[in-house]
C-alpha cells in the first residue's frame, strides 16, 4: 500500500539564547544568563494570561512524531524524528524531506495549521532547509500546499471540527479522544514540556508526542467516517488492527501506557 498521510505531532521548547536576546537585550547576560530569561518570560506571560506558554516564534522543534498511514487507512508505522538525537536543526530537514520523499502525502495534524506547521516554516527558515514543493510559489495560490484551505495537503482536524475557526474548540485533541473513547491526555501534557525539555527528559516528552499521534489517528478515522470516506464498520476494524499493532511495538513505555488506558467507543446503536 502507498503511504498516503503524515499524521503527525510536534513538540517545541523555547531557544534561550533567542528570549534573551530578543526580550532583555539590554540586561547583561551576567545578571540575566539565557535561562533565567525563559523563566521570567513565563512569569510575564502567566501574569497577564491563564498560561506561561511561550509564542511559537521563540520556540525550536524538539520532538516529532509521525504516523504513516497508507491510502487504505491503514497505520503502518509511527517514527520520532532523529531519534536518539533529537537535533532541531534535523529534526526540521527530516519533517520536510521525508513529505517530499512520499510523494507529498497529505499531512494530518490537530490544531497544526495555527502551531506546528507555522513553527516548522519557522524553523526551516532558521536552519535554511529548502522545501520549495511545500511552498509552490510558481502555481495558484489555492494550489499551493501550504494555502490555508487546501485539505489535500494538510488536513487539519481542528479545522475540519470548526469550519475553519467559525467556533471555538474548547478541550483540544483530549476532548476529541475521549469522545470516541481513546486515552487523550495522561501523565504528560502540554504545558509541562518546557520544563521536562530544561530537566532533560527527552524521552517523556517523545512519549507523550506518540500519544498524541495515536489520539489524533484515531480522530482522523472517525473524521473520515464523518465525511464519508469510510464506513463505520471498517473504521472500527481498523482500530482494533491498530490496537493489535501497537501492542507488538516495544520500544517505548508510551505504547505500553497508551493500552493500559485505553478504552473502546460505545455505539450507541448497539446497546
Amino acid at each position: 500500500m502507498n503511504i498516503r498521510y503524515f499524521i503527525f505531532d510536534i513538540e517545541s521548547a523555547a531557544d534561550p539564547r533567542l528570549v534573551k536576546d530578543i526580550k532583555y537585550p539590554d540586561i547583561p547576560d551576567e545578571e540575566l544568563p539565557p535561562p533565567a530569561a525563559v523563566r521570567r518570560f513565563r512569569d510575564e506571560l502567566l501574569a497577564k494570561n491563564d498560561s506561561d506558554f511561550i509564542p511559537y516564534t521563540f520556540q525550536i522543534p524538539v520532538s516529532v512524531t509521525i504516523a504513516k498511514v497508507c491510502d487504505n487507512y491503514a497505520l503502518n508505522e509511527i517514527v520520532v524524528l532523529d531519534e536518539p538525537y533529537f537535533r532541531p536543526h534535523e529534526i526540521t530537514r527530516l519533517f520536510w524531506r521525508g513529505w517530499s520523499y512520499y510523494k507529498q502525502p497529505t499531512l494530518v495534524s490537530f490544531n497544526g495549521r495555527g502551531f506546528d506547521i507555522p513553527l516548522l516554516e519557522l524553523a526551516a527558515f532558521r536552519y535554511g532547509v529548502s522545501m520549495p514543493a511545500w511552498y509552490a510559489l510558481k502555481e495558484k495560490t489555492f494550489e499551493q500546499p501550504r494555502n490555508r484551505y487546501n485539505i489535500r495537503s494538510h488536513l487539519d482536524l481542528c479545522d475540519l471540527l470548526t469550519n475553519n475557526g467559525a467556533s471555538r474548540f474548547n478541550g483540544g485533541l483530549n476532548l476529541v479522544a475521549h469522545l470516541i473513547g481513546k486515552p487523550g491526555k495522561m501523565d504528560t501534557r502540554g504545558h509541562m514540556v518546557q520544563d521536562l525539555y530544561e530537566a532533560g527528559e527527552i524521552a517523556k516528552i517523545n512519549d507523550y508526542c506518540r500519544c498524541d499521534v495515536l489520539d489524533t489517528y484515531f480522530a482522523f478515522l472517525r473524521a473520515m467516517v464523518v465525511v464519508g470516506s469510510l464506513p463505520l464498520d471498517e473504521e472500527q476494524r481498523l482500530v482494533h488492527q491498530a490496537k493489535d499493532w501497537i501492542g507488538t511495538q516495544t520500544e517505548s513505555p508510551a505504547y505500553r501506557l497508551y493500552l493500559d488506558n485505553w478504552g473502546d467507543w460505545v455505539n450507541p446503536w448497539n446497546e
